[in-house]
């Protein structure tokens, strides 16, 4: 019974940015992403002050000005620019009071995790991150097509955007930097140092979608951009000084995402239906977002109290809303679906199959799929196993499946996965661990193949409430993951007008054990192994 006692929520303290404050961003891109471009774009639709490290190292030379000559002593020599010059300009720049009063635009800066700290650790946060993502062949691709007028200094490519007339075409050349084998070189250190600040600006960075058109990608920009302002975007920030908590643990940073923060009032059920879609559309973007960038063996497990069926069984439709939700969404993006129910294991008298499962397959049968008729055509409802596999599936979603008393889906699950070869599979609330059968086979032959393949699936959302030991209530706090973004401890703290409010108190980049979490509720750094105690201490097997 204490495995049902922790559900996922998370509560933090949130920081609108409104229409009053100005908009802070950095954008990153790989050479010939269209970062200038969008750069022009941006500027000149919201305002903001544009600065390029470039521009600024050429502006600081050319005045002479102090940093500008020490600057100009390592360019002279052909060595770079060291990290504490750079980062001294553009400190020196954003403290300007254009950039307060209109905000700005950080052009390709940082470009190191050093460089990434050092702006943290003089409070130089954006509201966002925003990275052009476009495929290397075509980067390579638009930077050797590239010509440079060398009297207009205008730039064409030889595809593209080729040139007005014969005469220009005629004289247009090469920039030197534009071989293929520059450029490849070029995306290595790109692809390198973005790798290496992605921790800092994980919680608020946004991908988008670099190889269309440039007034399509500012059109997704402008529309994020426009979302910050509009405070439909929350910045989640902490101003509480949280001891670490674990060697993995570190301080609440600066998050975002179009995540609203946790909703209260979680202990009274039956929910709204404002909670729930409300908790549906957090695991779809999650689960939408793990599948975009490749991920092929996804786990799903939120409790909040309406979507456990071992508390009640009724509860398997709030589950199984949630599973339509998710398979609409992958089918209207032009995937198909199979949703898979777990079936009767065993033979005869030993035929059975979990009881919380017990007529989820009709449910879903029955169920409302839509008026285009997605049900039969993008979405199909199967078990689970090998010979529910075939070529036209596209992701595969597993119903909550689980080991039986005397029987094991590990077997089944695995058979399948290896079917589905590099495509999705997405487990909903599993529960694979290994349950003792009256012979004992179950905790004894195979045991640590059958664990190794369970824990093969990755997290791409993880939410429980956590609850004082013993009790269903009140509400303790909440940890919470939603990919790609690190697991969020919250403290549900009451207020005095009688509503309540949840405030992070530390990020962990895996999930936290039972002490971890002890220590950050009591404030404290641990010291040395303990055997797992306090609030949590009677959950250890849902940790």
């Amino acid at each position: 019974m204490s495995a049902f006692f922790l559900w996922g929520l998370q509560g933090i303290l949130r920081v609108s940015c409104s229409t009053s404050e100005p908009l802070k961003v950095m954008i990153s891109g790989a050479p010939a992403s269209g970062k200038g471009t969008q750069c022009e774009l941006i500027v000149k639709k919201f305002g903001l002050v544009h600065i390029s490290t470039g521009d600024l190292l050429r502006a600081e030379v050319s005045a002479e000005t102090e940093i500008g000559n020490k600057a100009k002593e390592f360019m002279n020599a052909g060595r770079l620019v060291p990290d504490e010059i750079v980062t001294a300009m553009v400190t020196a720049r954003l403290s300007l009071q254009d950039a307060k009063e209109k905000g700005w635009l950080l052009d390709g800066y940082p470009r190191s995790s050093a460089q990434a700290e050092s702006l943290e650790k003089l409070n130089v946060r954006p509201d966002i991150y925003v990275v052009l993502d476009v495929p290397d062949e075509i980067l390579i691709n638009r930077c050797v097509g590239r010509r440079l007028d060398p009297e207009t200094g205008k730039i064409y490519h030889v595809k593209n955007f080729p040139p007005e007339t014969e005469e220009i075409k005629a004289r247009l050349v090469t920039r030197p930097d534009d071989t293929e084998g520059k450029v490849k070189a070029r995306l290595d250190i790109y692809k390198k140092n973005a790798d290496a600040i992605l921790s800092t600006y994980s919680k608020i960075m946004v991908k988008i979608d670099g190889n269309q058109s440039k007034e399509v990608v500012f059109k997704e920009i402008y529309s994020l951009l426009s979302q910050v302002q509009r405070d439909e975007v929350k910045l989640l920030k902490s101003e509480n000084s949280v001891p670490e908590s674990g060697s993995h643990s570190s301080r609440a940073p600066v998050s975002q995402d179009k995540w609203r923060g946790i909703p209260t009032r979680l202990n009274n059920i039956p929910h709204s239906r404002e909670i729930r879609n409300y908790f549906y559309d957090d695991v779809l973007q999650a689960t939408q977002r793990s599948v975009n960038d490749g991920r092929t063996r996804l786990r799903v497990d939120i409790n909040i109290p309406e979507l456990n069926p071992e508390m009640d069984v009724y509860r398997i439709g709030t589950l199984m809303e949630l599973i339509r939700i998710i398979a609409l969404a992958f089918a209207d993006d032009g995937k198909r679906v199979k949703v898979c129910v777990q079936g009767s294991m065993g033979e005869g008298a030993l035929s059975g199959m979990p009881l919380q499962l017990a007529g989820t397959r009709k449910i879903l049968e029955f169920m409302d799929w839509g008026d285009y008729g997605a049900k039969g055509t993008f979405i199909k409802i199967g078990s689970i196993g090998e010979q529910e596999v075939s070529e036209e599936d596209d992701v595969f979603i597993l119903v909550a499946p689980q080991n039986a008393v005397g029987n094991c889906i590990i077997d089944d699950l695995k058979a399948m996965t290896v079917a589905a070869g590099s495509r999705p599979v997405i487990l909903i609330n599993p529960k694979l661990k290994d349950l003792p059968g009256s012979s004992g086979v179950m905790q004894t032959m195979g045991r640590d193949k059958r664990l190794e393949y369970a824990a093969s699936f990755e997290s791409c959302y993880f939410f429980r409430l956590l609850y004082f030991a013993g009790t269903q209530y009140p509400i303790m706090g909440a940890l919470r993951m939603s990919y790609p973004y690190r697991y969020e401890l919250y403290k549900r703290v009451d207020q005095p007008s009688g509503t309540e409010k949840y405030v992070i108190l530390s990020t962990f980049s895996e999930k936290p054990s039972i002490d971890d979490v002890n220590d950050a509720f009591m404030g404290k750094p641990r010291n040395g192994a303990k055997k797992a105690s306090g609030f949590w201490g009677f959950l250890s097997s849902v940790f």
